[in-house]
């Protein structure tokens, strides 16, 4: 059997492959599996998506599996906790943004779910080259805003487009990538 063409950026780590094949671009709904989505796309800004996927049994394990309550309800001890855990990124603004966003995602009156996806674009084209991956859309700005608004942290336009990537919102494998056939 031939080995399956992927895109560019999925073939450096076995951990790329798996993410790539299984999950990325892949339409994800549920509060909490999208808050995990969120919070890791805010912890890999200016760090390798790699260093984020190796590091993920150990932030669901530190992060209550991203259930929203569990980690809206995160005190001082628990910071604390999260900041002395080497599997994890420590980064005080990151961990911080992590526990605010949980406190607003649970008093979101429509759900995570429905704030998130309701920024999916109707239209969206699947490119013919990496070149053509955009780095933020008109829709990741208007998310980013609109999380922003409601008191959401670490969400600019190029994370929620991650995000939108990362949860199949829109579909950017290459046209000659295996998935974009499947």
């Amino acid at each position: 059997m031939s080995e399956r063409v992927r895109c560019s950026w999925a073939t450096s780590a076995p951990e790329y492959i798996d993410y790539h094949d299984a999950e990325w671009g892949t339409p994800l709904h549920g509060d909490d599996a999208l808050f995990e989505r969120l919070c890791l796309e805010a912890f890999q800004s200016g760090l390798s998506w790699l260093t984020i996927l190796r590091k993920r049994p150990a932030f669901r394990a530190a992060f209550a599996g991203f259930h929203i309550p569990t980690v809206a309800a995160f005190g001082p001890p628990d910071r604390d906790r999260l900041m002395a855990d080497a599997g994890i990124v420590r980064n005080g603004a990151k961990v911080d943004a992590a526990i605010a966003n949980a406190r607003t995602a649970a008093e979101l009156p429509e759900g995570l779910d429905a704030l998130l996806w309701s920024f999916a674009p109707a239209g969206h084209h699947r490119p013919q080259s990496l070149s053509e991956v955009p780095a933020t859309s008109a829709e990741s700005v208007a998310m980013a805003k609109a999380l922003k608004k409601r008191g959401f942290r670490f969400v600019g336009p190029t994370t929620a487009y991650a995000l939108m990537q990362a949860t199949g919102m829109v579909d950017d494998h290459v046209a000659s990538c295996w998935r974009a056939s499947a």
